[in-house]
């Protein structure tokens, strides 16, 4: 269904307006709510469709990649799909591999993995494990608002704590202030950083771009928190839209350096697959005046083209708008002292924890 047909209704308050077509399935579904024209009390519903959280009987919690663009080999994550909502999100089509949709499903229909703490545990008991760090997130954010009551991700940082296993984190929520009680403890003994994702200190934007996200102000007060309790604070820019948020780069390297931030990096918008097509979306119905001028941009740091998938170009785009951004981005990280970078975790701290079952290793 296209935001032009006659059922189409915007759902209120979420990054995605629709449910664009699963790539996956031979089978489509389209609404028909001809018989329900004046059914207010059920279209009122559609604009409010609301969160359903379904059990995650994944029985790996690890997951490994060999990508050249990103800085980290293992990763975790407790939950699939993320109430955040961010319009650009490139993790969106992975809800697809689920026979769901990557626009309102993702951020509607989140997948819980309950049994995250007891998998990390075990992986950490096999033999063939040979430490290095973990990272927290890297598709979706392990801090979206139901880890609030879940508390999954803290009690994967216990587990870490409990083997001095490294970990990173990367998230753009301010709820990992939290945790600062743990992650401290790691930092402590050099088994961790943390990253936060901001990429405008202006709330009027972030609030439609990123719903459900922590507000930038609450987003730098968690840079302070941690840096108080001695946990070393990247700060990733991310991600740059040409012509929509690019101006900022300078504001956002100075707030987050006077919050402590001690190292920064930034990537450049990707629409991979259907991202595109609610990304648009999203750019026609909350900055219409200003949609053209974001898509040439995005063009111009991306060989003509709003994606690019080849390795080494894809976080940073190619071109002499995309070189503009990076010396802009370079001039001010440099004048904010965050060109440094953060300590390595430490590796020759590990040591097996009790497994799941209790049993406990002489060696």
């Amino acid at each position: 269904m296209t935001t032009d047909s006659p059922d189409f209704i915007p759902a209120r308050g979420r990054g995605a307006a629709s449910n664009p077509d699963n790539r996956f399935l031979n089978v489509l579904h389209e609404n028909d709510f001809e018989q329900l024209q004046f059914d207010e009390e059920f279209l009122k519903s559609l604009e409010r469709p609301a969160t359903q959280y379904f059990h995650d009987t994944s029985q790996s919690i690890i997951s490994e990649n060999n990508s050249p663009d990103i800085p980290f080999r293992y990763s975790l994550n407790p939950y699939r799909g993320c109430l955040h909502g961010c319009s650009y999100c490139y993790a969106r089509p992975t809800h697809e591999y689920l026979g769901l949709s990557a626009g309102l499903d993702f951020e509607t229909r989140i997948f819980v993995k309950q049994a995250a703490p007891r998998l990390f545990r075990d992986w950490l008991t096999r033999p063939a494990w040979k430490c290095e760090a973990i990272m927290l997130s890297g598709v979706t954010d392990c801090y979206q608002p139901v880890e609030r009551k879940l508390q999954l991700t803290r009690q994967c940082l216990q587990v870490a704590l409990e083997a001095r296993q490294p970990v990173s984190v990367i998230t753009k929520n301010a709820l990992i202030s939290r945790d600062t009680d743990v992650l401290g403890q790691l930092a402590e003994l050099q088994l961790c950083r943390v990253a936060i994702s901001l990429s405008s200190l202006d709330q009027s934007l972030t609030k439609v771009l990123e719903p459900a996200c922590s507000a930038p102000e609450s987003r730098l007060q968690a840079i302070r928190t941690l840096t108080a309790a001695g946990v070393p604070v990247h700060l990733m820019v991310a991600p740059v839209i040409p012509g929509l948020n690019d101006s900022e780069i300078p504001a956002v390297l100075n707030a987050a350096a006077e919050a402590g931030a001690r190292s920064a990096s930034f990537i450049i918008v990707r629409l991979p697959l259907t991202v595109e097509q609610v990304f648009l979306e999203w750019l026609n119905r909350h900055v219409p005046d200003t949609a053209s001028r974001v898509l040439n941009r995005i063009r111009a740091t991306r060989d003509g083209q709003l994606n690019q998938s080849q390795f080494h170009q894809r976080m940073r785009g190619s071109g002499i708008y995309a070189e503009q951004i990076a010396r802009l981005f370079q001039i001010h990280r440099k004048r904010c002292q965050l060109d440094q970078q953060l300590p390595p975790c430490r590796t020759d701290l590990f040591r097996t924890p009790k497994s799941s079952s209790g049993q406990q290793f002489l060696f």
